[in-house]
């Protein structure tokens, strides 16, 4: 079972996220957005030193479907410099065929199973929490978001994620050791 992390990190929510997982003694895997690295790199330190992954999710969080693809590629490698991973999610899983061709030889780009969609602010949360719950398998990619736009939504959920998953033995883990 694998939980990932995008748009952080957030000096806030992204330690309260740690402390979720800490307190299950899980573990996921953070894509995270190059310049809020650059301005919370305290964060990143927490999110290495509890054994968590990193992943690469652009510089400025840029949409592949909109942004030519010598800007997209470049804003990835931007993120590289900061984010020392292979793993690289697009932001909002929008990337194009051509941008896929050019970063799959540096990059094992990464989709997800379940999306929790807890960005959405009229989302029903006990209704996400039972579908992604009952989604929710060995071997599931789910994504959340250690984001403002999120937090309240992403919290419950993933309190009920670790809760029932751990009730039924499953074991989360980072990317890196899939």
């Amino acid at each position: 079972m694998f939980l990932t992390f995008d748009d952080g990190p957030h000096p806030e929510i992204t330690l309260q996220v740690l402390a979720l997982l800490n307190a299950y003694r899980a573990k996921a895997t953070f894509f995270c957005v190059g310049e809020n690295v650059h301005k919370y790199p305290f964060v990143i330190n927490d999110i290495k030193k509890n054994g968590h992954a990193l992943g690469n999710h652009s510089y400025h969080h840029l949409n592949g479907w909109k942004a030519d693809d010598t800007n997209y590629i470049n804003d990835v490698a931007k993120c590289a410099e900061v984010i020392p991973s292979n793993l690289f999610r697009p932001p909002y899983g929008r990337i194009r065929f051509s941008q896929i061709r050019k970063l799959k030889s540096h990059f094992r780009i990464v989709m997800w199973s379940i999306l929790a969609r807890d960005y959405d602010k009229t989302l029903d949360i006990e209704k996400a929490t039972e579908i992604c719950c009952k989604e929710m398998k060995p071997g599931s990619i789910i994504v959340l978001h250690d984001s403002e736009k999120s937090v309240a939504q992403m919290i419950p959920i993933l309190t009920a994620l670790l809760e029932q998953g751990t009730s039924k033995g499953y074991v989360f883990a980072t990317l890196n050791e899939a």
